[in-house]
């Protein structure tokens, strides 16, 4: 058995796995970290915990304590220049954020073909991955909320008020919301074509991978929990 904690910017993902097939997932706020508590009540028998974290030390001693005594056994993931079949061109290996390894690694597992990886959540981070499993590199953007945010904060007048994506916005809540969404979209559509001819594909991930999805023109899959996959494969290989 394995237990896999994806612990985010906003969320902590995890994962029960029994070698064989996913047994549940979920997800809790780090504000409600106390409940990953219940995880140590429904799989006390739990071989290996694996965690990815970028939410920082602060967020990771929370997430021992509520683990409790399953904390003993926790392992925190690191990047690294190669694992499980991905191998990583980034100049320092090592920095680039663990959710993005294990994401690549994740996709790695689904997909042979070149392969862009879209993880859109607090930011959307964009990755490219060769046919024969090297990272070559990737883009980060702020999310949705963030892009948002920024617009409300840094101006005058401009509404934080929600719109819907429109080709032609004829109001400001639209104008801003579709604006937002076609960067998003844009950004994907152009490092998916440095993929190049051929058959590639595109993974999409994220609390808003639905809103930037209904945008895309180019073929793409809908994959959730990208870095729980990966960090699977490493508690495995290991």
């Amino acid at each position: 058995m394995i237990l896999c904690l994806d612990s985010g910017n906003s969320r902590i993902k995890w994962g029960a796995h029994d070698g064989q097939q996913w047994l549940a997932q979920g997800a809790v706020n780090h504000a409600d970290v106390a409940q990953l508590g219940e995880l140590a009540e429904r799989w006390p028998q739990a071989e290996r915990l694996v965690m990815a974290n970028v939410a920082g030390a602060a967020a990771g001693e929370r997430i021992r304590i509520a683990l409790g005594e399953l904390a003993g056994r926790l392992e925190e993931v690191r990047s690294s220049a190669a694992a499980c079949g991905v191998r990583s061109a980034y100049r320092f290996p090592e920095k680039l954020g663990v959710d993005r390894w294990c994401a690549l690694i994740g996709a790695r597992s689904l997909s042979r073909l070149p392969t862009l990886v879209v993880m859109a959540g607090t930011a959307t981070t964009v990755d490219s991955l060769a046919a024969d499993g090297c990272f070559r590199g990737g883009l980060i953007l702020p999310g949705v909320q963030l892009m948002r945010a920024s617009l409300g904060n840094g101006t005058a007048g401009l509404p934080m008020a929600p719109g819907e994506h429109r080709d032609f916005p004829q109001c400001t809540e639209d104008a801003i919301h579709s604006g937002i969404v076609d960067a998003q979209a844009g950004a994907i559509e152009r490092a998916y074509a440095r993929l190049g001819d051929g058959d590639k594909a595109c993974l999409l991930g994220g609390g808003n991978a639905g809103l930037i999805a209904a945008a895309l023109t180019i073929p793409h899959r809908r994959v959730d929990n990208l870095p729980l996959a990966g960090l699977q494969k490493i508690a495995q290989a290991a």
